[in-house]
């Protein structure tokens, strides 16, 4: 996510759909939301469908399971901050395509409305139609659904620095507000607890790779590598934590 001031609107790539959050259309067609009260842009105005795959798709899951994970294992992926349902959507619609089960749990303080929700355009990009985004937004808090035979979902409407669960993860997407936005969130208390949710070998994933971040991200006990970011940006991070 990216600060309202970082970027220029041309104001005929925006139109509002709700008193406090507008839609934009980024450079590869994909939608965006901007929240203007908190200078807030929730992907990169250089493609938010590129963004998500380069960073969580790519980078995540795919590399999680061609490194780490064995044959008719379910993966266990963690998103810190929901947002627009991009990174779930995605996410399910690889675990059809590959053929593998996912379980898949998001966190979100500030969720988007159904008519928000309803407004974006994500399912045109799907490669399979059953696919979509209605059924993350408008499915119930706190009750496990299964989407369909490879992937199960749950979303909890929470602060994360309230939220436990015994289940522990594979693999954390984590898609918090910008540093500046919400600096309390990138804090080495948060990647602890990051820490704490993952398995062994399990991976963090984030667009973010300011210096002050990687640092947290060390004292908690990730080892961090920084990869190249998708267009617009020069790098993001992947945290692994290995215990032995």
């Amino acid at each position: 996510m990216l600060k309202l001031t970082d970027v220029i609107i041309p104001a005929k790539y925006f139109y509002k759909v709700s008193n406090q959050r507008l839609i934009q259309i980024t450079e590869d067609g994909s939608h965006t939301i901007i929240i203007p009260s908190k200078k807030i842009i929730y992907h990169s105005t250089h493609g938010a469908l590129q963004e998500s795959r380069h960073i969580f798709i790519n980078s995540g899951l795919k590399y999680f399971l061609n490194k780490y994970a064995d044959a008719n294992e379910t993966i266990h992926v963690f998103e810190m901050g929901l947002g627009t349902g991009l990174n779930a959507l995605l996410t399910w619609q690889e675990a059809a395509l590959l053929k593998q089960k996912i379980f898949y749990h998001a966190v979100e303080l500030y969720p988007l409305t159904k008519p928000e929700a309803d407004s974006l355009n994500y399912d045109n990009f799907m490669e399979n139609n059953n696919v979509r985004l209605s059924a993350i937004h408008h499915s119930a808090w706190n009750e496990l659904i299964s989407l369909n035979e490879y992937f199960s979902f749950i979303k909890t409407n929470a602060d994360i620095q309230n939220f436990n669960t015994a289940q522990k993860f594979n693999l954390i997407y984590f898609d918090a507000f910008d540093p500046n936005a919400q600096p309390e969130l990138w804090t080495e208390i948060i990647f602890k607890k990051m820490f704490d949710l993952l398995l062994n070998n399990g991976i963090l994933v984030t667009y973010c790779s300011k210096g002050a971040v990687q640092r947290a991200m060390k004292t908690a006990g990730f080892i961090v590598q920084k990869l190249k970011g998708p267009p617009g940006k020069r790098e993001i991070i992947r945290a692994i934590k290995t215990t032995h």
